[in-house]
């Protein structure tokens, strides 16, 4: 709302200049950004979703959890590790340059700092979200029809491009709309790149030009771009229930392959996995390695202290309306309910750049309005009450990861039958009776799992915490990106690997709800 009122506000006429200037750049960066990472991501995850769901190759159970890996490293450490290595003094095109005795003015290496490198690195760590969804559409598929497709003669490949794909269309359009999403709102890996997109340049516009009202208005157009992204993920969910029309889904057996092809296909799985998760983690331990002591420092145990504290508040304080809207859907399943609970949770696809400015302006109207009324009352200088503080950090976390909670607490609820509420009530049971002994119990692993995923999401993020903390509070997250910003990559080792750490917990938690759900398939 609060970007919404200020499409149209007269600010310090920097809008026209930057409409006429670096707009075009970041619709166009922007645009070749969501292309790039789309197809990538989309070649990635459906390409593996597929190998270890209907073939046959060794090590297959394990590059199937494998997978999600990636998921734990934030975009930014990855961005930092791979500049590392692939910068013009890091030891890979030193190395080339010394075996093969190459003048190093007359040899060119492909740049990792352009858009073609940040296209790379979101892709390596975003595919999983195509390959979770792709694969559960995969794993799900009906028998039946692949049955029919080799019956009419149809080859491997055949089925794989006219009845596979064609049924996982929607899960792979749900995929591909959340990794464009994610795109969108990533800001630590195209700022350290240098690659001009909408968040950066809300950030530039915002602190470089102090222009609020200007950087309102370009998100406003980013806008644009995330509201035809969860047009096209409603539409993929409406679509999902048309493919499946036979009550007779199972999975068929493996494919075998020839011995050659089979390590082909394993190693072609293991690739995404060794590039965007193993190298950087082993880099990071290995930059690490000599600043182990570094872990006893009052300073990086503070940034520890900070980040968990905050990450444990923000996924506490998450969950209340979490559990609210939940428990509303569940008991007035009404479109006006229903709506609401859509708008409430809308705010995972708005990047934390755009919701740090959305709710630091009206924040700091309401402190200038009390600090006036304050001042011609009682003579009493307020100051700032909300603005600069945790309460306000806290908020946006709330806005930006409510819809992680809900999500995750919505399947919770969704394991309990309306029939044992009734059974309940028809036994004489409260309403209070019911939620401690029914609800609760139940969704317990549910709930657990809400608070961990936001935590996680909570210390991984970086813009939004970047401009709402509080002066003379750090952070893991922002450390790492002050250090890596000034070069010192091998003092940000340490809190990036903590970061990484923190975000195998998710990752092994969706591992392990995956092959519960889907025992026996792999």
């Amino acid at each position: 709302m609060t970007v919404v009122g200020h499409v149209f506000a007269e600010g310090n006429g920097n809008w026209t200049h930057l409409a006429n200037t670096v707009l075009p750049g970041y619709v166009s960066n922007s645009l070749i950004l969501m292309v790039g990472v789309g197809t990538l991501s989309t070649v990635l995850g459906v390409g593996t979703a597929w190998c270890v769901s209907t073939l046959a190759f060794p090590a297959r159970k394990t590059l199937a959890w494998a997978q999600l890996l990636p998921l734990a490293v934030p975009s930014y450490i990855l961005a930092y590790c791979y500049t590392d290595l692939l910068e013009f003094a890091g030891p890979v095109q030193t190395t080339i340059r010394t075996l093969f005795d190459l003048d190093p003015r007359h040899f060119g290496f492909p740049e990792i700092r352009s858009l073609g490198g940040a296209i790379v690195v979101l892709s390596l760590v975003l595919y999983p979200y195509t390959y979770l969804l792709t694969r559960a559409a995969f794993n799900n598929r009906s028998i039946s029809a692949l049955e029919a497709g080799r019956t009419l003669g149809c080859s491997t490949v055949a089925v794989f491009w006219r009845v596979a794909l064609p049924l996982a269309r929607p899960a792979i359009l749900a995929g591909l709309a959340l990794v464009l999403m994610e795109t969108l709102a990533d800001f630590g890996a195209v700022e350290y790149f240098g690659v001009a997109t909408f968040t950066t340049g809300i950030f530039r516009t915002w602190f470089g030009l102090f222009d609020a009202t200007a950087a309102l208005q370009l998100s406003a157009v980013l806008l644009v771009f995330v509201v035809v992204l969860l047009a096209l993920e409603r539409y993929s969910r409406s679509q999902s229930r048309f493919h499946e029309t036979s009550e007779r889904v199972q999975n068929a057996n493996l494919i075998p392959l020839t011995k050659g092809t089979r390590w082909l296909v394993c190693l072609l799985c293991a690739l995404p996995v060794v590039l965007g998760f193993l190298i950087p983690a082993l880099q990071l331990v290995w930059h690490a390695s000599s600043r182990w002591a570094a872990l006893f420092e009052p300073e990086f145990i503070g940034l520890v202290l900070n980040s968990v504290s905050l990450a444990a508040t923000a996924a506490l304080v998450i969950l209340v309306p979490a559990a609210l809207l939940v428990m509303a859907q569940r008991s007035q399943p009404n479109r006006l309910v229903q709506s609401a609970i859509r708008f409430s949770t809308s705010g995972y696809a708005i990047p934390g750049t755009v919701v740090a400015l959305a709710v630091l302006i009206p924040f700091g109207a309401f402190d200038n309005a009390v600090d006036t009324a304050a001042t011609r009352l009682f003579g009493v200088n307020t100051g700032l009450l909300l603005s600069g503080t945790l309460f306000t950090l806290i908020f946006a976390y709330s806005v930006r990861f409510l819809t992680a909670a809900f999500n995750t607490l919505e399947s919770g609820l969704a394991q309990i039958k309306p029939s044992i509420e009734e059974s309940a009530y028809t036994l004489g049971a409260s309403k209070r009776r019911l939620l401690t002994a029914v609800y609760i119990p139940i969704m317990r692993g549910s709930v657990l799992t809400a608070i961990l995923i936001v935590f996680v999401d909570t210390l991984k993020e970086l813009p939004a915490t970047l401009v709402l903390r509080p002066f003379n509070f750090n952070t893991l997250a922002v450390k790492t990106y002050e250090l890596a910003s000034d070069e010192r990559l091998h003092e940000a080792a340490l809190p990036a690997l903590a970061i990484v750490a923190a975000g195998l917990i998710p990752v092994m938690l969706i591992s392990k709800g995956i092959q519960r759900t889907e025992r026996g398939v792999i």
